[in-house]
């Protein structure tokens, strides 16, 4: 597809760092707009190494507070400031956020160059909190220790395409173009109606993505998310942890495969593992007998919603 929709995930690790894994990050690259989601420790630094441009960041969603999810951002936005950047960063995330940013901003004596705006989310059900012309994003309630919630990044289908063979063989003004374009039909003086369908071509499928973080199962929640095309969702356990899952508030492989069975999912990528997995395999076998096109989130690879990794 000429249109990128691209998603580089930069940390997969839960609670803390390890020697190969980092705190959970994610880069979105979608139709020109440069977005991320969470900001553990040592995000700038995967950004830096995998040549992704934090100066082109417009919006980054944050899941909770707790710190493996956010830690990053302060120093990120400090960074920005230094290196001159002058564009509005807007931060979607819980709305304690803004205080605690703002009080390390200050404390640290640092006074920005560029506005910084905060978009709170709250937990009472599905929200939108970021849209244009090509893509919006919409924050999901989930069930942790602490308010958070997940992202449901969605493409806006394309417009549809001109049969130009048909346009002639109807006579059809170029004046109508446009509007066959965005789906409407065509009316002749004499009030005959063409169908839409007779004139264009469907546009291409819109692509999704969903980024479910830290949350016990919720396998009500599936059907806001049916037919999602790439789902990334916490697997910080396999099924022999589940009553310590279960005490944390987060998912096993299994249950994350389930959850992508239930939507419908074109395919789930694994991630947000513990520390005391230093192979992941056995969460990848879990995860595949459940819903068998799992795969393990590797940091530093890009995923397309309804490709491959890049």
């Amino acid at each position: 597809m000429n249109n990128p929709f691209d998603i580089t995930i930069l940390g997969t690790s839960s609670a803390t760092p390890t020697r190969s894994r980092h705190p959970s990050s994610q880069y979105i690259k979608l139709d020109g707009h440069h977005l991320l989601i969470d900001c553990g420790e040592g995000t700038q630094r995967q950004l830096l190494r995998h040549g992704l441009r934090a100066g082109r960041i417009s919006h980054i969603f944050i899941s909770h507070l707790h710190g493996d999810h956010f830690f990053g951002l302060p120093g990120l936005i400090s960074t920005l400031n230094l290196n001159g950047h002058r564009e509005a960063l807007h931060i979607v995330g819980p709305a304690a956020l803004q205080e605690a940013i703002e009080l390390l901003l200050r404390l640290s004596d640092v006074t920005l160059a560029f506005p910084l705006h905060f978009i709170p989310t709250q937990t009472d059900g599905i929200e939108m909190v970021y849209e244009t012309a090509e893509c919006k994003v919409e924050s999901v309630p989930l069930q942790h220790r602490i308010p958070c919630t997940g992202f449901i990044v969605r493409e806006k289908t394309a417009a549809r395409k001109l049969n130009r063979e048909a346009c002639n063989e109807h006579d059809i003004p170029y004046q109508a173009y446009e509007s066959l374009l965005q789906g409407a039909d065509f009316y002749r003086s004499d009030g005959t109606l063409i169908a839409n369908a007779a004139l264009t071509f469907p546009g291409r499928k819109a692509r999704s993505y969903a980024y479910i973080s830290d949350t016990l199962y919720l396998p009500e929640l599936s059907k806001q998310l049916r037919d999602i095309d790439l789902l990334y969702h916490e697997s910080t356990f396999d099924s022999s942890r589940s009553q310590r899952a279960a005490e944390t508030f987060h998912s096993t492989a299994a249950q994350a495969a389930a959850f992508a069975r239930d939507c419908g999912a074109g395919q789930l990528l694994l991630g947000h593992f513990s520390a005391r997995y230093r192979e992941t395999d056995i969460l990848l076998e879990e995860a595949c007998a459940v819903f068998p096109n799992s795969r393990i989130a590797e940091e530093g690879m890009t995923y397309s919603p309804g490709g491959s990794a890049v």
